[in-house]
């Protein structure tokens, strides 16, 4: 049965929030990564410890969601988490924002036992319930699948006020009562994915705009917000401007409804700049590639445009062009039967290009 001590490099008899964490961390930090390292401050300048469990009841949050904050903010370097032989958390160190040669050394906080009366001073055994050895693997495997509420649930989550307004204006947007199923979806993008009210808000006026308003296609643009750490709907809106209506129009054509990560926006930008191809080639190399393969899209397009680019294709008419010649090319020499040199030779068999991409 371990203690949770958390300590820090500077003590304080007050709680101070230090500029740097407002200027640099806290933009781009969710609602509950906030809460709960703000809370674990207050803790520390009281001289007070903690538990997983007890932040998890103090903000309503499971204990999953807590450890998902406190690895978060240990990726940041703001805090490092102490564990015993049985790789259970016993501490949570809060990093000095200033250097750490600078920082005087200060033993640990003493910990309170469950025997002393002080307020939100309670001991609970971490491996009771989190055993941190499988926690990351566990929130990196859990965070994007939505699980199956119950209906109890279901019914706690539209009896809160600010999420009955939520769920009304989500009706508005869609234009229809929303299901069972659907307010589950809301839920889980909201419990799961730390999304605000604001964000989820801001997610489905987005989702509508683009004419989509299935809630499957609203839960994984959700999703793709997550990934990329979107966390406020300024930081959505700076993404969604990133990009114009042709790179979604692109992402379409080859059968891709999600907001572009960046390596494929990359490949549209090469395409569009440096290349200086008009959507109608481009569309027409996505075409090509549809139809030949379901996977690698963005790799066989890539290579076609590529091919188009090296022979000169200026106007979509240069494609038939290209075609003509290379028929002919392929009609008047032998094929070898060597697949490397056949593609070097022929520098455009699709057949070829197709088979070096799904071997990778």
């Amino acid at each position: 049965m371990g203690h949770l001590t958390i300590y820090q490099d500077n003590y304080t008899n007050s709680t101070v929030i230090s500029n740097r964490f407002i200027d640099e961390y806290m933009s781009s930090a969710n609602d509950a990564q906030l809460k709960i390292y703000l809370y674990l401050i207050r803790m520390v300048s009281a001289r007070l410890s903690t538990s997983i469990s007890d932040i998890a009841d103090k903000f309503n949050y499971t204990e999953k969601d807590v450890m998902r904050a406190l690895k978060y903010w240990e990726k940041q370097q703001l805090l490092t988490l102490e564990y015993d032989d049985n790789k259970n958390i016993t501490g949570i160190h809060l990093m000095d924002f200033a250097p750490l040669a600078a920082a005087p050394a200060i033993a640990p906080v003493p910990t309170v036992s469950v025997e002393t009366a002080v307020p939100f001073a309670s001991v609970v055994p971490i491996s009771s319930k989190i055993n941190t050895e499988d926690a990351e693997s566990e929130v990196d495997e859990d965070i994007y699948v939505k699980p199956n509420y119950t209906l109890d649930e279901l019914k706690a989550f539209k009896s809160n006020e600010a999420t009955a307004r939520l769920l009304f204006v989500a009706e508005q947007y869609l234009k229809k009562t929303l299901s069972a199923n659907e307010v589950r979806t809301i839920l889980f993008i909201s419990d799961k994915l730390g999304f605000s009210e604001d964000l989820i808000d801001y997610l489905i006026q987005y989702c509508v705009d683009r004419g989509k308003k299935d809630l499957r296609y609203i839960e994984k643009v959700a999703i793709s917000w997550a990934k990329q750490g979107i966390s406020t709907p300024r930081q959505a809106s700076r993404l969604a401007g990133k990009y114009d209506k042709s790179v979604y129009a692109v992402m379409k054509a080859l059968g891709k409804n999600d907001t572009p990560t960046q390596t494929e926006a990359s490949y549209i930008t090469r395409w569009m700049k440096e290349y200086g191809f008009t959507t109608d080639i481009i569309f027409a190399a996505c075409e090509r590639t549809v139809l030949a393969t379901d996977k690698h899209r963005f790799e066989y397009a890539d290579s076609i445009l590529d091919n188009w680019y090296k022979a000169g294709v200026h106007h979509k008419e240069d494609i038939q062009s290209l075609d003509d010649r290379f028929h002919k090319t392929k009609t008047a020499k032998p094929v070898s039967n060597n697949k490397f040199n056949q593609f070097k030779q022929n520098n455009y068999d699709f057949d070829i290009l197709e088979q070096e991409l799904l071997s990778n």
